[in-house]
């Protein structure tokens, strides 16, 4: 009897390609795992031509409440930005599908996992690093560190095979969607002189053709958790596909950046992330009202190595776990109301408010109402200064 492989699958070119492939390379039967994780398509549609590609079983997974439950949730709260930019979308998908793979092995008794990574991506380190962490003992095969095809010879390679594949040397992208996000790379994008065709975008319009009039919106946080939009409750999967459609209406959510991959070379890549846009900015807004000083700036430095570590594919690491621990901690009072304007691409916070605030008008104030202690000030100044102005007169040779 073969042995099983299971087969990460999207339905895009190379894991198409890759059915066919491991079964000649390797004589293997291909189990194909397509999951759910809220990118637009047909499931049902990924796994019959899966089965058609040639795999032996195509198991569909819908895991939307996981993804955005288990992985999108805690990088939320950490307002998890990749050197800044990037919302890492692919990059928290990826330790759950290779979970997920790991599951479907053990049930089936395959002795192999495989996925359709090149060997100068990211994803490969995720895949891998997840299930060398959750399944060490099995095989893992990734055909494109293998195989000498270029992209150009994997269109040919499926047209030879009658494998159909949605891509062309036309229009050669390589995309990934989730819940959080879509990626789009290779092809013209690769110039990084270039400016991004229109074609390269499925779910922002152009800036310039966003409607004129703006659009405002309130979420609602509990606990750091977005648990509402405009003042109607909504389950976390569902909330942020909404807010990816108008803040895609408004051109929200476009990124353009060269990024540092792991393995040494930077990329080109274009993002779409409009909730992720929209929510990190409203959840950082209501941050900024509720946290002390001390921990708004000690938090970034915990966010950026969170973002390291899930960008690194290092989820199962424990420092990561740690780390979102210790972040988790810094939102039990992060609950309020945060209302944001959507215009011709950009999210702009222009209200917030919560019962935790601390924010005292009293104090801020610059009007009749001021309780501030002004000559409290003068003390103040003098001793946080005073280690300056020995300095100084050092510095002027008088003692």
């Amino acid at each position: 009897m073969k042995d099983t492989v299971i087969l990460a699958y999207s339905g895009g070119l190379d894991t198409s390609v890759a059915i066919k492939w491991l079964e000649e390379r390797y004589g293997m039967q291909v189990v194909a795992l397509a999951a759910d994780l809220g990118q637009p398509g047909d499931m049902e549609s990924i796994r019959i031509k899966a089965l058609q590609v040639g795999a032996v079983d195509a198991v569909t997974l819908d895991l939307q409440e996981d993804f955005a439950e288990d992985f999108v949730l805690p990088a939320l709260r950490a307002n998890a930005l990749y050197e800044g930019k990037y919302p890492l979308a692919t990059s928290l998908a990826r330790p759950l599908i290779a979970a997920a793979m790991v599951s479907e092995a053990r049930r089936r008794g395959a002795s192999a996992v495989a996925h359709g990574c090149t060997g100068k991506g990211n994803d490969q380190v995720r895949f891998d690093l997840t299930t060398m962490a959750l399944g060490p003992d099995l095989k893992i095969i990734a055909p494109l560190r293998e195989w000498s095809m270029s992209r150009e010879d994997e269109i040919a390679y499926a047209e030879e095979h009658g494998i159909p594949v949605p891509v062309t040397v036309e229009s050669p992208y390589s995309v990934d969607e989730n819940l959080w996000g879509r990626s789009c790379e290779a092809g013209v994008l690769e110039d990084p002189m270039v400016e991004p065709r229109e074609d390269a975008y499925a779910w922002t319009v152009s800036p310039a053709q966003a409607p004129d009039q703006p659009l405002y919106l309130e979420i609602e946080f509990s606990g750091g958790r977005p648990v509402a939009l405009d003042g109607e409750e909504l389950g976390l999967v569902e909330l942020i596909a909404r807010v990816n459609e108008v803040g895609g209406e408004h051109g929200v959510g476009r990124i353009d950046m060269v990024e540092n991959r792991l393995v040494g070379i930077k990329s080109r890549e274009i993002y779409e992330a409009p909730a992720a846009t929209v929510l990190i900015e409203a959840h950082r807004a209501l941050e900024s009202l509720t946290l002390t000083r001390e921990t708004l700036h000690f938090k970034p430095i915990l966010e950026a190595k969170f973002s390291q570590l899930v960008y690194y594919g290092l989820w199962y690491d424990p420092l990561r776990a740690a780390i979102m621990a210790a972040i988790s901690s810094t939102q039990e009072k992060v609950s309020g109301r945060v209302r944001v304007r959507l215009y011709k691409g950009q999210c702009t916070v222009v209200g917030r408010e919560s019962d935790f605030s601390l924010y005292d008008y009293k104090l801020a104030t610059y009007d009749r109402a001021d309780e501030f202690s002004h000559r409290s000030s003068e003390g103040f100044i003098e001793l946080w200064g005073l280690p300056l102005k020995v300095w100084g007169l050092k510095q002027g040779g008088k003692d």
